[in-house]
């Protein structure tokens, strides 16, 4: 099963205050804790909503607002997609983060192709086969 854990900073982050060296040193330690148990796939952390913008669907249309948004109350600050057993294992890993004060993990399931059925699960295979080809294309390309 994978889940993404999402990570709720709290507003410092967003006002573009970076944590001290001693957050940084134990968020680095507990990343390295995850892809050392083999869980980890995949983890980011997201610069400011002021760097971003949403775009928003509606009657066939998509408009555009730059950030920052100021009426985002709970702004998400980064994530780990991790692979584990069970819900309650991504619970007992998003308790072990050295979260700051006021912070917040929500966990979300992710969906997997079988969800969808075995014509989605083939067809998605075939995709992701390719996806990954162009991924070393690119990689190599950007190596030279």
């Amino acid at each position: 099963m994978r889940f993404m854990m999402l990570m709720y900073p709290g507003p410092k982050a967003e006002a573009g205050v970076m944590p001290d060296d001693k957050l940084i040193a134990a968020m680095m330690a507990y990343n390295k804790e995850l892809a050392d148990a083999g869980v980890l796939l995949a983890l980011d952390g997201l610069q400011p909503t002021a760097k971003g913008a949403r775009i928003r669907f509606a009657g066939g249309k998509a408009s555009v607002t730059s950030g920052p948004f100021p009426d985002s109350r709970e702004v998400l600050g980064g994530y780990w997609m991790i692979q584990v057993n069970s819900k309650d294992e991504a619970i007992a890993w998003a308790k072990r983060c050295p979260a700051p004060e006021g912070a917040m993990i929500e966990i979300r399931q992710v969906f997997e192709a079988a969800d969808f059925g075995p014509d989605v699960a083939r067809e998605e295979g075939a995709l992701l086969d390719q996806i990954g080809k162009r991924i070393d294309q690119n990689a190599r390309a950007a190596r030279s």
